[in-house]
């Protein structure tokens, strides 16, 4: 059982995934109403503003595989752009919560074959057939979820999703980036106390599913952003020295002790792209919050990387700052495409010596 292995450890920890039963799901869709959280309405603002695009990215006839199923309204927008899709695949641990969104989206989408998976998706797990021959799969991971990983397991994940979509398959991920301090803090400590419910939830999971006798007003919400390794650490701090009973097993606290339940990342977007390159993930496009304010959609469009020539004719430039602060601007000027070309590998094409 990891629960008792994370309580039985140094430095106490309950994965996160643990969040999200129908109680847990419901508060999180609560803190997505929250005017300190700006996470989901600037999602938002980049699915409204760049959906089109998206789905172009995305390419028709495609099978659609959510990790993790909201409240489907960003799913919505995302399906109403695409071009011919075959099958939406939800996959979500909440039974409950997944198949009422399946059910909405069967009722809006009688044309798309709906096939809802319960299950964690942090793990391998098997697609369904779908009733409609599917030309490619892509993932669509949206809410900075993947934020809620260490870096060797997010890596692990985009290494998966690699496999699983094969190649000429996709991934739409949507991260949270770096910004303020003091914004992204108040996004996880909100005045009404929602996020702090939200994390003691998962005592009162412990207590109804394995018989734990947590004391809920025994442990306060602490959430706090490490600002060198760019990540909030959200945690269940105790107030006293007690002692919980699990399963037949005690785990002592200490007064002030920590019970780690959540990390959330934050990236910059070349720093990303590097990142799921290392996963054999090819960032093609991205549009994000980079502005000076939390819910600015700052892009004009999205981000494009392309080797050699483009089939794109629009004009495009950024600036890219290296570590040691040299700061390079690159353009795309293209006012006519270069017209299809197939991929290469880099290696069959490197020039001699």
């Amino acid at each position: 059982m990891d629960v008792a292995t994370g309580l039985g450890s140094p430095v106490k920890r309950i994965s996160s995934k643990y969040f999200y039963d129908e109680r847990g799901s419901q508060l999180f869709n609560q803190i997505c109403e929250l005017d300190e959280y700006y996470l989901t309405r600037t999602e938002l603002q980049i699915m409204q503003r760049f959906a089109p695009e998206m789905a172009a990215e995305l390419d028709a006839r495609v099978r659609l595989i959510e990790y993790g199923s909201g409240s489907s309204i960003k799913t919505t927008l995302l399906l109403d752009h695409l071009e011919n899709p075959v099958a939406y695949i939800p996959v979500d641990v909440s039974e409950e919560h997944v198949l009422e969104v399946s059910r909405d989206l069967a009722r809006r989408y009688p044309h798309i074959d709906i096939i809802p998976v319960i299950g964690d998706f942090t793990v391998p797990f098997q697609l369904p057939e779908s009733n409609v021959a599917d030309s490619h799969d892509a993932v669509y991971f949206p809410g900075s979820t993947i934020g809620n990983f260490e870096h060797e397991a997010a890596l692990e994940m985009l290494h998966q999703i690699a496999e699983m979509v094969q190649p000429g398959g996709g991934l739409l991920v949507g991260i949270d980036l770096h910004k303020d301090p003091a914004v992204i803090e108040r996004a996880y400590n909100d005045a009404a106390g929602v996020t702090a419910e939200f994390n003691k939830n998962m005592l009162v999971r412990m207590n109804s599913e394995l018989g734990a006798d947590f004391d809920l007003e025994a442990f306060r919400h602490h959430s706090v952003y490490n600002l060198d390794k760019y990540r909030i650490e959200s945690s269940l701090v105790s107030l006293r020295d007690q002692t919980v009973t699990i399963g037949g097993e005690q785990f002592h606290f200490e007064a002030g002790e920590h019970l780690h339940t959540e990390y959330s990342h934050k990236y910059t977007i070349d720093g990303f792209a590097l990142f799921a390159a290392d996963a054999g993930v090819f960032v093609a496009a991205s549009a994000g919050n980079s502005g000076p304010g939390a819910s600015t959609v700052a892009h004009p469009g999205p981000w494009l990387t392309t080797v050699a020539a483009t089939t794109h004719d629009r004009n495009f430039s950024a600036d890219l700052t290296l570590g040691n602060s040299a700061l390079y601007t690159g353009a795309s000027t293209n006012t006519t495409g270069a017209g299809p070309a197939d991929l290469v590998y880099s290696a069959d094409v490197v020039l001699a010596g």
